[in-house]
């Protein structure tokens, strides 16, 4: 069963968070909306996503301050980060935002279109980065399947071409084994 994408709305104003929802809604994506960086912290230790709406101007823990705890974490510091903000089309704010590790950041009011294309193509990265993982653990126990009938029937052929007795029966016992995932 894949799991469908999340996107981590992050905004201490509730009702751009609602607004950020209607906007995402209909895309392939699970919303999960949370007010403050620390709330936004503790959710990417429990969640995986695809992408990170986050607001700039934030009370206590700003968005360049979570931005860069989240860029420092192993397990996150992939997930792209998008910065939202009211604050004029100041350009130090926005340096600010890309050296932290945004991909983006958007100034409001911003059109609600561009912001669905923009999670619409890390959403699908996201789950074509899911689909390369399923496919590449495939191939390696393909691969580790594929050795272990190699090795069997390179044992099986050393058997069969020695005098002891019994390893005829010895040799089919190793290659069914090897066949059906049963190693002893």
């Amino acid at each position: 069963m894949t799991q469908m994408a999340k996107a981590l709305l992050v905004d201490d104003r509730r009702e751009n968070l609602m607004a950020l929802e209607a906007i995402l809604q209909g895309l392939p994506v699970q919303s999960v909306a949370v007010e403050s960086g620390e709330a936004a912290l503790k959710q990417l230790l429990v969640d995986d996503f695809a992408v990170i709406l986050l607001d700039a101007q934030m009370p206590d823990m700003d968005g360049f301050e979570t931005a860069s705890h989240i860029k420092r974490r192993e397990r996150t510091r992939h997930v792209p980060i998008i910065f939202l903000t009211a604050a004029d089309r100041d350009a130090q704010l926005a340096l600010r935002g890309y050296q932290v590790g945004a991909v983006d950041y958007l100034t409001k009011p911003f059109d609600p279109w561009v912001l669905r294309a923009k999670v619409s193509v890390f959403v699908e990265l996201w789950v074509k980065t899911r689909q390369l993982a399923a496919q590449s653990d495939l191939v390696r126990e393909r691969d580790t399947q594929w050795r272990r009938l190699t090795d069997a029937v390179d044992e099986a052929t050393t058997l069969l071409r020695s005098d002891e007795p019994g390893a005829r029966d010895r040799a089919v016992e190793l290659i069914e084994q090897a066949r059906w995932g049963n190693t002893s």
